[in-house]
């Protein structure tokens, strides 16, 4: 049986904290393949700083040539909000067969409850929890993939705004684009 994971975010930016559990949960689930699916906008976050076409822009440049990690633009061609039971559905229709992974930020676990139609969600998909070591998480009933790594957006965003380097947090081709969009240049706290 195919196993997708599909891992939806606002990706502003995507980082190498992004790719490495991606890659971590690739492997421990043994997944076939993971799909990254930008979010127009979450229902359950602030807008995103960056276009919908420049985050999908910087996480094509940060895929590419990567066996395994694909992309899907679903999302940012709905109306936002960006409801993942949507998303679901249309990859259940795509692969009737397959056994979907959802891969959530640890961050986001503990709203689950208040993610829309979630409980038909959780009869499409199997979550799996990709914890970057920064969260209190309390007993799982679903698969954690955990890694120490000391990396989010906010604080790339961040330091893009105060003029600091974010060399080796971001994937080469993503801090080109940054750079060359002048994006990320007023800070986020």
């Amino acid at each position: 049986m195919k196993k997708i994971g599909i891992y939806g975010g606002t990706f502003d930016p995507i980082h190498h904290g992004h790719l490495i559990l991606a890659r971590e949960a690739r492997e421990k689930l043994e997944l076939d393949q993971i799909i990254f699916v930008p979010a127009a906008a979450s229902p359950l976050k602030e807008p995103p700083s960056a276009s919908a076409t420049l985050r999908l822009e910087m996480l094509q440049a940060a895929i590419k040539g990567q066996e395994g990690f694909v992309f899907d633009d679903c999302e940012i061609q709905r109306p936002a909000p960006s409801y993942s039971i949507d998303t679901a559905l249309q990859f259940r229709e795509r692969e009737p067969k397959a056994q979907l992974f959802w891969l959530i930020g640890a961050d986001n676990a503990s709203s689950l409850n208040k993610w829309h139609r979630v409980e038909e969600l959780k009869q499409l998909v199997q979550f799996a929890i990709l914890d970057r070591g920064c969260s209190e998480l309390k007993q799982q009933i679903y698969p954690v993939v955990q890694r120490n790594i000391d990396i989010s957006a906010t604080d790339i965003r961040n330091r893009v705004a105060s003029g600091r380097s974010i060399r080796y947090l971001v994937p080469q081709t993503v801090e080109e684009i940054i750079r060359r969009e002048k994006l990320y240049r007023e800070s986020t706290t």
